[in-house]
């Protein structure tokens, strides 16, 4: 299957800016982000380029996010696991079961990247752990 066949750019973008309204009202993770990003329009744009490559295989995002979230102070498994938690809420709303699949198992892989390296950033001496099942 053709990866642009399992949803359609409009699909992404309910996604994202559904998931992000929801994460900005999370009294866990809004303080954070409203800590960092200073231009929503700007972010979600980036952040529709991201999950359709991920989602639609095309090529509109360019980046590097590791780095950004590496350099965010104070994080730590919980805030991955949330992160996690709103993510799969969110995407079981939606009616299309072979994106809702495909985008939860690729959030569980960016969140499990992103925690090893944000883990190994701050102690590269140390065995970066897992994520809990969540």
């Amino acid at each position: 299957m053709d990866t642009t066949d399992i949803c359609t750019e409009e699909e992404v973008t309910h996604l994202v800016h559904r998931f992000y309204a929801r994460v900005r009202q999370d009294d866990l993770l809004g303080p954070i982000f409203h800590r960092h990003v200073a231009d929503w329009d700007q972010h979600l744009a980036k952040l529709v380029d991201f999950w359709s490559a991920i989602l639609r295989g095309t090529k509109r995002f360019s980046g590097a996010p590791m780095p950004a979230h590496i350099a965010l102070p104070g994080l730590n498994a919980v805030l991955f696991q949330r992160w996690l938690a709103l993510f799969h809420e969110t995407t079981q709303a939606l009616g299309n079961e072979t994106m809702r699949e495909r985008a939860d198992a690729m959030a569980r892989r960016i969140a499990q990247s992103f925690w090893y390296g944000y883990q190994l950033s701050r102690d590269p001496e140390r065995i970066p752990g897992p994520l809990a099942a969540s």
